[in-house]
């Protein structure tokens, strides 16, 4: 593992709220569609343990993504995603929005984005991440990126990258290595 640079470290460590985009960052981005017209998507389960454990250090988290589909409302509330925001044609307005909702200020936000749909609230995001496959122009504006592509463990790479900001990681590591008490006979 390689040393965070200490920006990008220093603004993980003020995350109150990670907002993740849907295609490209928490999908590989592939779109397949059913003879009857319907998206179907495939999610990694390891990004999506990384968001619920970001839930388990009372991390908030959020999706704003540009398409609606069921199936993202499904898999938001299997991991328990506070909020989520779909068919947004304007990411800054769901932002704003989220912003009042919360109570938080930009500078406690991070967002991981893969295009330039994302590049306006990853700007004003304290914190601005980015897959590894992401395009050219949001990899240069990112403060940290994943080694790992969207769909693929970029999600739960940041996720471990923020706990760890955040002296978290090693708590909730210990507590899934930790022997579970045997129920009396």
């Amino acid at each position: 593992m390689t040393a965070l640079p200490l920006d990008a470290t220093a603004r993980a460590a003020r995350v109150r709220l990670m907002i993740f985009d849907v295609d490209g960052v928490l999908t590989d981005g592939g779109l397949m569609f059913t003879g009857a017209g319907d998206t179907m998507k495939a999610f990694n389960s390891l990004d999506g343990h990384g968001a619920k454990l970001l839930r388990e250090a009372g991390i908030d988290t959020a999706i704003i993504t540009g398409r609606r589909s069921e199936i993202v409302a499904v898999r938001a509330k299997e991991l328990r995603i506070t909020h989520l925001y779909q068919g947004v044609e304007d990411k800054r307005v769901a932002f704003a929005q989220l912003l009042a909702e919360t109570g938080l200020t930009a500078q406690e936000c991070g967002y991981m984005g893969d295009d330039w749909p994302d590049l306006a609230v990853m700007l004003q995001c304290g914190f601005a991440a980015a897959p590894a496959n992401a395009h050219a122009d949001v990899l240069a504006r990112a403060h940290w990126v994943a080694a790992a592509h969207g769909g693929h463990g970029a999600v739960r790479e940041v996720t471990d990258m923020i706990l760890r900001a955040q002296n978290r990681y090693e708590a909730l590591l210990a507590a899934a290595c930790a022997p579970h008490a045997a129920k009396p006979r």
